[in-house]
Protein backbone atom coordinates (compact mmCIF):
# COMPACT_ATOMS: atom_id res chain seq x y z
CA UNK A 1 0.00 0.00 0.00
CA UNK A 2 2.14 3.03 -1.51
CA UNK A 3 0.27 5.59 0.21
CA UNK A 4 0.16 4.43 3.70
CA UNK A 5 4.07 4.46 3.21
CA UNK A 6 3.89 7.72 2.27
CA UNK A 7 1.17 8.61 5.09
CA UNK A 8 3.26 6.69 7.58
CA UNK A 9 6.81 8.91 6.71
CA UNK A 10 5.10 12.05 6.85
CA UNK A 11 3.07 11.08 10.05
CA UNK A 12 6.61 12.15 11.92
CA UNK A 13 6.09 16.00 11.17
CA UNK A 14 2.63 15.68 13.41
CA UNK A 15 3.36 17.13 16.63
CA UNK A 16 4.27 14.70 19.31
CA UNK A 17 1.20 15.78 21.34
CA UNK A 18 -0.80 12.60 20.37
CA UNK A 19 2.08 10.06 21.48
CA UNK A 20 2.82 12.70 24.52
CA UNK A 21 -0.61 12.33 26.33
CA UNK A 22 -0.58 10.24 28.82
CA UNK A 23 -3.63 7.54 28.71
CA UNK A 24 -5.27 6.12 32.27
CA UNK A 25 -4.65 2.07 31.62
CA UNK A 26 -7.25 0.00 33.04
CA UNK A 27 -6.15 -2.98 35.23
CA UNK A 28 -6.35 -6.39 33.98
CA UNK A 29 -9.55 -7.16 35.77
CA UNK A 30 -11.51 -4.81 33.55
CA UNK A 31 -9.57 -6.17 30.03
CA UNK A 32 -12.85 -8.53 29.38
CA UNK A 33 -15.26 -5.41 29.39
CA UNK A 34 -13.41 -3.38 27.39
CA UNK A 35 -13.47 -6.00 25.06
CA UNK A 36 -17.50 -6.62 25.54
CA UNK A 37 -17.86 -2.40 25.06
CA UNK A 38 -15.62 -2.50 21.83
CA UNK A 39 -15.77 -5.19 19.51
CA UNK A 40 -13.60 -5.65 16.21
CA UNK A 41 -14.12 -7.13 13.16
CA UNK A 42 -11.30 -7.53 10.64
CA UNK A 43 -11.80 -7.77 7.04
CA UNK A 44 -9.20 -7.58 3.88
CA UNK A 45 -8.23 -4.18 4.36
CA UNK A 46 -10.60 -2.83 7.04
CA UNK A 47 -10.95 -2.81 10.75
CA UNK A 48 -14.02 -1.94 12.57
CA UNK A 49 -14.70 -0.86 15.83
CA UNK A 50 -18.26 -2.27 17.03
CA UNK A 51 -19.75 0.27 20.00
CA UNK A 52 -21.35 -2.69 22.56
CA UNK A 53 -23.85 -1.23 24.76
CA UNK A 54 -26.65 -1.44 23.14
CA UNK A 55 -28.86 -1.00 26.24
CA UNK A 56 -27.33 2.28 26.69
CA UNK A 57 -27.60 3.40 23.40
CA UNK A 58 -23.93 2.80 23.06
CA UNK A 59 -23.01 5.67 25.42
CA UNK A 60 -19.19 6.21 25.96
CA UNK A 61 -17.48 5.14 28.91
CA UNK A 62 -13.93 5.64 29.90
CA UNK A 63 -13.18 2.17 29.11
CA UNK A 64 -14.50 2.47 25.50
CA UNK A 65 -12.04 5.55 25.04
CA UNK A 66 -9.38 3.85 26.47
CA UNK A 67 -9.61 0.92 24.07
CA UNK A 68 -10.38 3.09 20.65
CA UNK A 69 -7.67 5.32 21.07
CA UNK A 70 -5.71 2.00 21.59
CA UNK A 71 -7.42 0.19 18.66
CA UNK A 72 -7.13 3.30 16.66
CA UNK A 73 -3.07 3.96 17.19
CA UNK A 74 -2.57 0.01 16.74
CA UNK A 75 -4.52 0.44 12.99
CA UNK A 76 -2.88 3.28 11.86
CA UNK A 77 0.91 1.81 12.24
CA UNK A 78 -0.07 -1.23 10.97
CA UNK A 79 0.93 -1.04 7.05
CA UNK A 80 -1.35 -4.15 6.14
CA UNK A 81 -4.87 -2.02 7.34
CA UNK A 82 -5.50 0.39 4.90
CA UNK A 83 -8.99 2.32 6.39
CA UNK A 84 -11.09 2.02 9.53
CA UNK A 85 -14.95 1.68 10.19
CA UNK A 86 -16.75 2.53 13.15
CA UNK A 87 -20.65 1.47 13.73
CA UNK A 88 -22.62 0.93 16.68
CA UNK A 89 -24.95 -2.22 17.71
CA UNK A 90 -28.42 -2.26 18.23
CA UNK A 91 -30.70 1.08 17.21
CA UNK A 92 -27.52 3.62 17.94
CA UNK A 93 -24.60 4.72 16.82
CA UNK A 94 -24.00 6.49 19.74
CA UNK A 95 -26.14 8.53 22.03
CA UNK A 96 -22.67 10.28 23.79
CA UNK A 97 -20.90 10.13 26.93
CA UNK A 98 -22.41 7.85 30.02
CA UNK A 99 -23.62 11.14 31.83
CA UNK A 100 -25.59 8.84 34.25
CA UNK A 101 -22.00 6.97 35.34
CA UNK A 102 -21.08 10.72 35.59
CA UNK A 103 -23.52 12.20 37.67
CA UNK A 104 -23.00 8.93 40.06
CA UNK A 105 -19.47 9.80 40.51
CA UNK A 106 -19.94 13.05 40.84
CA UNK A 107 -22.92 12.61 43.49
CA UNK A 108 -19.63 10.03 44.80
CA UNK A 109 -17.11 12.33 45.08
CA UNK A 110 -15.18 10.97 42.95
CA UNK A 111 -14.19 13.88 40.53
CA UNK A 112 -11.12 12.37 38.97
CA UNK A 113 -12.66 9.50 37.73
CA UNK A 114 -14.97 12.46 35.59
CA UNK A 115 -11.59 14.22 34.45
CA UNK A 116 -10.62 11.03 33.37
CA UNK A 117 -13.28 10.29 31.40
CA UNK A 118 -13.13 13.52 29.46
CA UNK A 119 -9.92 13.55 29.03
CA UNK A 120 -9.62 9.91 27.34
CA UNK A 121 -12.46 10.73 25.87
CA UNK A 122 -10.82 13.91 24.54
CA UNK A 123 -7.79 12.51 22.99
CA UNK A 124 -9.17 9.91 21.32
CA UNK A 125 -11.33 12.37 19.17
CA UNK A 126 -7.96 14.11 18.89
CA UNK A 127 -6.74 10.78 17.35
CA UNK A 128 -9.95 10.75 14.58
CA UNK A 129 -9.36 14.02 13.48
CA UNK A 130 -5.80 13.99 13.11
CA UNK A 131 -6.12 10.20 11.39
CA UNK A 132 -3.84 9.35 8.91
CA UNK A 133 -6.19 6.81 7.50
CA UNK A 134 -9.96 7.04 5.67
CA UNK A 135 -12.16 6.82 8.79
CA UNK A 136 -15.76 5.60 7.26
CA UNK A 137 -18.87 6.32 10.32
CA UNK A 138 -22.29 5.02 10.04
CA UNK A 139 -24.55 6.70 11.66
CA UNK A 140 -27.51 4.14 11.78
CA UNK A 141 -29.33 5.61 14.67
CA UNK A 142 -29.06 7.74 17.65
CA UNK A 143 -25.92 10.20 16.98
CA UNK A 144 -25.47 12.72 19.45
CA UNK A 145 -23.10 14.59 21.63
CA UNK A 146 -19.67 12.58 22.19
CA UNK A 147 -21.26 10.25 19.39
CA UNK A 148 -20.91 13.17 16.78
CA UNK A 149 -17.86 13.81 18.52
CA UNK A 150 -16.08 10.63 17.49
CA UNK A 151 -17.20 10.17 14.45
CA UNK A 152 -17.89 13.55 12.22
CA UNK A 153 -13.53 14.29 12.63
CA UNK A 154 -13.28 11.27 10.52
CA UNK A 155 -13.12 11.06 6.93
CA UNK A 156 -16.83 9.90 5.98
CA UNK A 157 -20.63 9.75 7.67
CA UNK A 158 -23.05 7.67 6.32
CA UNK A 159 -26.42 8.90 7.53
CA UNK A 160 -29.28 6.50 7.38
CA UNK A 161 -32.67 7.13 7.74
CA UNK A 162 -32.56 6.30 10.66
CA UNK A 163 -30.44 8.60 11.86
CA UNK A 164 -31.05 11.09 14.70
CA UNK A 165 -28.62 13.69 15.20
CA UNK A 166 -28.48 16.47 18.00
CA UNK A 167 -25.95 18.15 20.29
CA UNK A 168 -28.50 18.83 23.78
CA UNK A 169 -25.96 19.60 26.12
CA UNK A 170 -27.50 22.62 27.13
CA UNK A 171 -31.10 21.21 28.24
CA UNK A 172 -28.48 19.14 30.96
CA UNK A 173 -26.61 22.54 32.24
CA UNK A 174 -23.53 21.40 30.35
CA UNK A 175 -22.38 22.75 26.65
CA UNK A 176 -21.68 21.04 23.16
CA UNK A 177 -18.25 19.81 23.59
CA UNK A 178 -16.26 16.90 21.92
CA UNK A 179 -15.22 18.80 18.93
CA UNK A 180 -18.46 20.35 18.45
CA UNK A 181 -17.26 23.82 18.62
CA UNK A 182 -15.23 23.22 15.61
CA UNK A 183 -17.70 21.36 13.50
CA UNK A 184 -20.64 23.74 14.45
CA UNK A 185 -18.34 27.21 13.44
CA UNK A 186 -17.91 24.89 10.40
CA UNK A 187 -21.24 25.10 8.90
CA UNK A 188 -22.90 27.50 6.99
CA UNK A 189 -23.81 31.00 8.11
CA UNK A 190 -25.35 30.55 11.64
CA UNK A 191 -27.05 26.95 11.94
CA UNK A 192 -24.29 25.94 14.42
CA UNK A 193 -25.29 28.40 16.44
CA UNK A 194 -28.68 27.20 16.30
CA UNK A 195 -27.79 23.33 16.67
CA UNK A 196 -26.16 24.54 20.05
CA UNK A 197 -28.07 26.06 21.87
CA UNK A 198 -31.76 24.75 21.05
CA UNK A 199 -30.31 21.06 20.94
CA UNK A 200 -32.71 21.01 17.46
CA UNK A 201 -32.54 17.11 15.99
CA UNK A 202 -31.83 16.71 12.60
CA UNK A 203 -32.76 13.69 10.59
CA UNK A 204 -30.45 11.80 7.89
CA UNK A 205 -31.28 13.81 4.83
CA UNK A 206 -30.62 17.13 6.59
CA UNK A 207 -27.19 15.97 7.95
CA UNK A 208 -26.40 15.49 4.29
CA UNK A 209 -27.96 18.54 2.94
CA UNK A 210 -25.95 20.84 5.51
CA UNK A 211 -22.88 18.77 5.33
CA UNK A 212 -22.59 17.20 8.67
CA UNK A 213 -22.90 13.56 6.57
CA UNK A 214 -21.30 12.85 3.67
CA UNK A 215 -22.82 9.95 2.26
CA UNK A 216 -26.80 8.48 2.51
CA UNK A 217 -27.67 5.13 2.64
CA UNK A 218 -30.74 3.52 3.13
CA UNK A 219 -30.30 1.29 6.81
CA UNK A 220 -31.80 -2.10 5.02
CA UNK A 221 -28.80 -1.41 3.02
CA UNK A 222 -26.01 -1.19 4.84
CA UNK A 223 -25.24 -4.84 4.68
CA UNK A 224 -24.42 -4.30 1.00
CA UNK A 225 -22.16 -1.29 1.87
CA UNK A 226 -20.34 -3.41 4.66
CA UNK A 227 -19.90 -6.37 2.27
CA UNK A 228 -18.51 -4.42 -0.28
CA UNK A 229 -16.29 -2.14 1.57
CA UNK A 230 -14.75 -5.41 3.38
CA UNK A 231 -13.67 -6.57 -0.15
CA UNK A 232 -11.14 -2.91 -0.76
CA UNK A 233 -7.77 -3.59 -0.50
CA UNK A 234 -6.87 0.19 -0.27
CA UNK A 235 -6.09 2.80 1.86
CA UNK A 236 -7.50 5.33 -1.08
CA UNK A 237 -10.30 7.98 -0.22
CA UNK A 238 -11.25 7.95 -3.52
CA UNK A 239 -12.01 4.58 -4.03
CA UNK A 240 -13.92 4.21 -0.92
CA UNK A 241 -15.64 7.61 -1.92
CA UNK A 242 -16.71 5.79 -5.05
CA UNK A 243 -18.07 2.62 -3.60
CA UNK A 244 -20.05 4.68 -0.69
CA UNK A 245 -21.36 6.80 -3.93
CA UNK A 246 -22.36 3.18 -6.25
CA UNK A 247 -23.71 1.82 -3.01
CA UNK A 248 -25.25 4.76 -1.79
CA UNK A 249 -28.77 6.39 -2.11
CA UNK A 250 -29.88 9.92 -3.46
CA UNK A 251 -31.70 12.07 -1.62
CA UNK A 252 -33.55 15.31 -1.34
CA UNK A 253 -34.99 17.48 1.80
CA UNK A 254 -38.43 17.68 1.92
CA UNK A 255 -40.55 21.05 2.43
CA UNK A 256 -40.31 20.30 6.33
CA UNK A 257 -36.20 20.46 5.80
CA UNK A 258 -33.92 22.62 7.82
CA UNK A 259 -32.32 23.52 4.65
CA UNK A 260 -35.73 25.78 4.16
CA UNK A 261 -35.39 27.93 7.08
CA UNK A 262 -31.68 28.97 6.75
CA UNK A 263 -32.00 32.34 5.98
CA UNK A 264 -34.15 32.90 8.96
CA UNK A 265 -31.87 31.12 11.11
CA UNK A 266 -29.41 33.42 9.85
CA UNK A 267 -30.92 36.61 11.13
CA UNK A 268 -32.38 35.13 14.53
CA UNK A 269 -29.20 33.24 15.50
CA UNK A 270 -26.26 35.43 13.95
CA UNK A 271 -25.82 37.88 17.21
CA UNK A 272 -23.44 38.60 19.58
CA UNK A 273 -25.41 37.59 22.60
CA UNK A 274 -28.16 35.16 24.05
CA UNK A 275 -30.19 38.14 24.96
CA UNK A 276 -30.18 39.31 21.11
CA UNK A 277 -30.91 35.92 19.70
CA UNK A 278 -34.03 35.96 22.37
CA UNK A 279 -35.41 39.10 20.99
CA UNK A 280 -34.70 38.10 17.31
CA UNK A 281 -36.87 34.81 17.84
CA UNK A 282 -39.25 36.90 19.47
CA UNK A 283 -39.96 39.28 16.41
CA UNK A 284 -39.63 36.91 13.95
CA UNK A 285 -41.87 34.10 16.33
CA UNK A 286 -44.54 36.88 16.48
CA UNK A 287 -44.37 37.58 12.94
CA UNK A 288 -44.01 33.83 11.02
CA UNK A 289 -46.18 32.09 13.52
CA UNK A 290 -44.18 29.49 12.54
CA UNK A 291 -43.65 26.37 14.29
CA UNK A 292 -39.68 26.19 14.51
CA UNK A 293 -39.36 29.60 15.46
CA UNK A 294 -41.78 29.34 18.66
CA UNK A 295 -40.19 25.50 19.32
CA UNK A 296 -36.52 27.50 19.19
CA UNK A 297 -37.83 30.07 21.42
CA UNK A 298 -39.55 27.65 24.10
CA UNK A 299 -36.05 25.05 24.18
CA UNK A 300 -33.65 28.77 24.68
CA UNK A 301 -35.92 29.65 27.47
CA UNK A 302 -36.36 26.21 28.66
CA UNK A 303 -32.51 25.83 28.94
CA UNK A 304 -29.83 26.67 31.29
CA UNK A 305 -28.57 30.56 31.08
CA UNK A 306 -25.24 29.62 32.15
CA UNK A 307 -25.20 27.10 29.19
CA UNK A 308 -26.19 28.97 26.56
CA UNK A 309 -23.54 32.22 27.31
CA UNK A 310 -21.13 29.50 27.18
CA UNK A 311 -22.24 27.56 24.40
CA UNK A 312 -22.58 30.78 22.39
CA UNK A 313 -19.15 31.67 22.85
CA UNK A 314 -17.21 28.84 22.23
CA UNK A 315 -19.44 28.55 19.18
CA UNK A 316 -17.99 32.00 18.12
Amino acid sequence: MQRFRALASARRSIPSLRRALSTTRPSSAHDHELQDEVLVEGKAAARTAILNRPSALNALTTSMGIRLKKLYESWEDNPDIGFVLMKGSGKAFCAGGDVVTLYRLLNEGKVENCKDFFRNLYMFIYVVGTYLKPHVAILDGITMGGGAGVSIPGTFRIATDKTIFATPEVHIGFHPDAGASFYLSNLNGHLGEYLALTGEKLNGVDMLAVGLATNYSMSDRLDWVDERLAKLMTDDPSEIDSTLAQYGDIVYPDKNSIVHRLEAIDKCFGHETVEEILDALETEAARSKQDWCISALKKLKEASPLSLKVSLRSKT
